[in-house]
């Protein structure tokens, strides 16, 4: 989803919006050692996990609370839309998060206003334990049509269908298309937290998602273009020392330290007339 955008464009995150940021550019190293609140991290360590950003890459933040980047992204949007400078702006969040009030106000006004700004849910079917059918009357696609905004539905364990998806509609926003409600379909494999039971889903649906994991659809495609099985596993090879060494790295590196206990906390202001 992050593949069509530039440095001057803008995203928000979730609480676990650690891929996001490596889409969007993040330095892997500067993220995993702002996971483990090192000094070097990207946020100094003041972040952690679950606020991790870099607006000088266009990256506005994960978010610990649940739907709270989408109105940040519409600020940005704003910004974008006064500076007319054709950036935009992405707001990743999950099912869940449509059936909260900063969902409701912050598609209002990029209506409103046609704001440069995709609002891109990640429905992966449960918020929580809970069944998307449970706790919505309506599919997101008429939520989209209630307030005015565009809606595009891709599958979202496809990569190069949820690339080529929104390369589409972020070039049709840049030109003034107004907000895009995108709606990628995927799935958790996993439960909420640790030691989840998943009583609420049965191992069949499970396994029938698990087949449908983004790598092994991307692989059967880059298989069918030509690529064989040994090129393949170097790719992912490449790409996980790329991470283990960024990790390692990390775990070296210090925290900040004591007398730094107040820094960033506030910032002065400068005096005017």
């Amino acid at each position: 989803a992050c593949w069509p955008l530039g440095p001057t464009d803008v995203i928000t995150s979730t609480h676990r919006g650690h891929g996001h940021c490596l889409a969007k550019g993040l330095d892997a190293l500067g993220m995993f050692a702002e996971l483990m609140g090192k000094d070097k991290g990207t946020n100094r360590g003041r972040g952690g996990s679950m606020h991790i950003a870099d607006p000088t890459i266009g990256i506005f933040g994960a978010n610990g609370i649940v739907g709270a980047g989408l109105p940040i992204a519409v600020g940005a949007a704003t910004a974008a839309h006064l500076r007319r400078d054709g950036s935009v702006a992405v707001a990743f969040f999950g099912d869940g998060a449509v059936a909260t009030g900063t969902f409701h106000e912050a598609i209002n006004l990029a209506a409103v206003w046609r704001l440069p700004v995709i609002f891109f849910c990640e429905n992966n079917g449960y918020a929580e334990f809970s069944l998307a059918s449970a706790q919505h009357a309506a599919p997101l696609e008429r939520r989209a049509a209630g307030y005015g905004a565009d809606y595009v539905s891709v599958d979202g364990n496809d990569v190069a269908a949820t690339a080529a998806a929104m390369n589409s509609v972020i070039e049709a926003t840049r030109a003034g298309r107004g907000p895009v409600v995108v709606e990628a379909a995927t799935y958790r494999w996993h439960g909420h937290y640790e030691g989840d039971p998943q009583r609420y889903r049965s191992l069949d649906e499970v396994r029938e998602w698990e087949a449908r994991d983004p790598l092994l659809v991307n692989a059967r495609r880059l298989r069918s273009a030509g690529f064989t099985d040994d090129a393949l596993e170097s790719m992912q090879s490449s790409v996980a020392h790329q991470l283990d060494e960024a990790v390692e790295a990390a775990r070296r590196l210090t925290t900040p330290t004591a007398a730094t206990l107040t820094d960033f906390v506030t910032r002065p202001r400068p005096p005017r007339a």
